[in-house]
């Protein structure tokens, strides 16, 4: 038996009590179900929570009698999904009070309600099934597959994805290689929402529905442990010659720009970029806008932050940077001599943060330092700074987008992600960021290094480890060798994600599909 007729029972009842639910006691145990789900993310990790929540929503989308109920009950599942895993947001909002807290109701349920609409679509297409069996595979097809319509529609904001429940185990998170987050999100899918056909009456459906639920992670387990045990040990297999320093000043946000702080931030900066500093440190890495001024226009102040940098290396620092195209957040390279010896503009930039889209029908500035708007770099571009491996440089959140991290014609041999996340506080949104920085790595088999202004700042090799970091808010300093990539000797892609891109996903939603006509016959 694949449960006991009392366990069984149990469920049956359960799910019958769900499906019964009406108006507002249907959409609060949806919103609560919701919440719940984003324990299952970064930094909790807590993945087995999702097996007790999609089962308990599709029972209760079972209930739904019209086309608006099972939109809602989606929406309100989504609301609650949102609004729990970024809630963090709101803190950039108070970071300065005065000017940005009447934005709060936007942004802390605004962007909520607007990404629960993804949710409610995937419910309404679900709930067109007939049955649990067809709600159910509808249910992890609809889903799957607004989670990237949401990462690319409208810039695309493809964060706190379902599959980056699995990041919590390195195992797991390795078939990201294969398969991108998208496919892990599928993967996540078809084995928490497997357990919902408990209450099928078919005993076959009951089988298939078990083997799922455990076959999936487990098979997902056993290839990544199988992968690893090939990888190189945490610290072995670096590049030769490359040794980096990372600077974390933690330097609050409210102080980052402000006149007065100018002068002893960069001192802070390079005191920590210099002191105790081991003699096989070739480069310094500054986070996002760590200078605070125009590089390029300023040679009095570039000799001053140059001598961060070791002799015969370089500082790659965050800054500002303007040209006849407009002002850009750029990573610009110095030599020990306050040469500028490599550029690289953002090119994946954040609305509202760095510019206010249809600003001539919007009444308010973009939230950041400076009333104009950035403009966009072309990207993603691989950079050889002289005396590194060719580079893939990433600032902020252009990490969070699968497949447009790297330059497919052209490889880099690692990714630099410049940040500040100084803007959200103690809360879950950094170490959200930083699970995402974990997946492209794997993704693309090459290592990530992280500078975070308040920290995460990390090493990640091309399997996701973090082999060092610095913790939230903490100051300090990373001295670390350059981790390979995978197969370093070869300029080309490194994985079969990499090659395919989304297209193994895609076949993951056409052979779901197909399974859903075949099985026509049990709903």
């Amino acid at each position: 038996m694949i449960l006991s007729n009392s366990a069984s029972s149990r469920c049956e009842q359960l799910a019958a009590r769900l499906t019964g639910l009406v108006g507002w006691r249907r959409y609060s145990v949806a919103l609560v179900l919701g919440a719940a789900a984003t324990l299952a993310l970064p930094p909790s990790y807590l993945a087995p929570v999702l097996f007790i929540v999609f089962p308990a929503v599709l029972w209760l989308l079972g209930g739904a009698q019209t086309k608006r109920q099972a939109f809602w009950t989606g929406w309100w599942f989504g609301f609650g999904y949102f609004f729990a895993g970024l809630y963090w947001i709101g803190f950039a909002l108070l970071v300065f009070a005065a000017k940005h807290a009447w934005l709060l109701p936007f942004a802390v349920l605004g962007l909520p309600g607007l990404l629960a609409i993804y949710s409610g679509l995937a419910f309404l297409i679900a709930g067109r099934g007939r049955g649990i069996v067809a709600r159910t595979i509808l249910l992890i097809i609809a889903w799957s597959a607004l989670e990237w319509v949401r990462g690319v529609f409208l810039t695309g904001f493809p964060w706190n994805l379902i599959g980056q429940s699995w990041v919590g185990s390195t195992a797991l998170a390795q078939s990201a290689a294969l398969f991108g987050v998208y496919g892990l999100s599928f993967l996540v899918l078809a084995s928490a929402c497997a357990p919902a056909l408990v209450i099928a009456k078919s005993a076959c459906v009951r089988r298939v529905a078990l083997a799922f639920a455990i076959g999936v992670p487990l098979l997902a387990w056993i290839g990544g442990e199988i992968r690893l045990s090939g990888a190189p040990a945490p610290g072995e297999g670096f590049v030769d010659g490359v040794g980096l320093r990372i600077v974390q000043a933690s330097i609050p946000q409210r102080e980052k720009w402000g006149a007065e702080f100018r002068n002893r931030n960069l001192r802070r900066h390079i005191a920590l970029s210099i002191k105790d500093r081991p003699d096989w440190v070739t480069h310094v890495i500054w986070p996002e806008m760590a200078a605070t001024f125009y590089v390029e226009s300023d040679p009095e102040t570039r000799r001053v932050l140059s001598s961060a940098a070791p002799p015969g290396g370089w500082l790659i620092t965050g800054a500002p940077r303007r040209d006849e195209t407009g002002l850009h957040n750029s990573a610009i390279a110095l030599d020990s001599h306050g040469a500028i010896v490599g550029v690289y503009d953002k090119f994946h930039l954040v609305p509202f943060g760095e510019y206010v889209p249809f600003r001539e029908f919007l009444p308010f500035q973009k939230l950041t330092h400076g009333a104009g708007g950035y403009s966009p770099g072309p990207g993603p571009r691989t950079i050889q700074f002289p005396g590194l491996p060719p580079v893939s440089p990433l600032v902020c959140y252009e990490v969070i987008f699968p497949g447009a991290v790297m330059d497919r014609r052209n490889p880099a041999d690692w990714m630099l992600n410049l940040t500040n996340d100084g803007w959200y506080g103690a809360t879950a949104g950094p170490y959200q960021h930083l699970a995402i920085a974990q997946l492209r790595a794997i993704e693309e088999g090459a290592p990530m290094i992280r500078a975070a202004y308040t920290g995460v700042s990390a090493i990640i090799d091309p399997y996701g480890r973090i082999l060092q970091r610095l913790g939230l808010n903490q100051v300090g300093v990373i001295d670390a060798v350059l981790p390979e990539a995978l197969f370093p000797d070869e300029y080309s892609q490194r994985t079969l994600y990499a090659i395919l891109g989304e297209n193994l996903f895609l076949l993951m939603l056409l052979t779901a599909s197909i399974i859903l006509w075949l099985s026509r016959k049990l709903y």
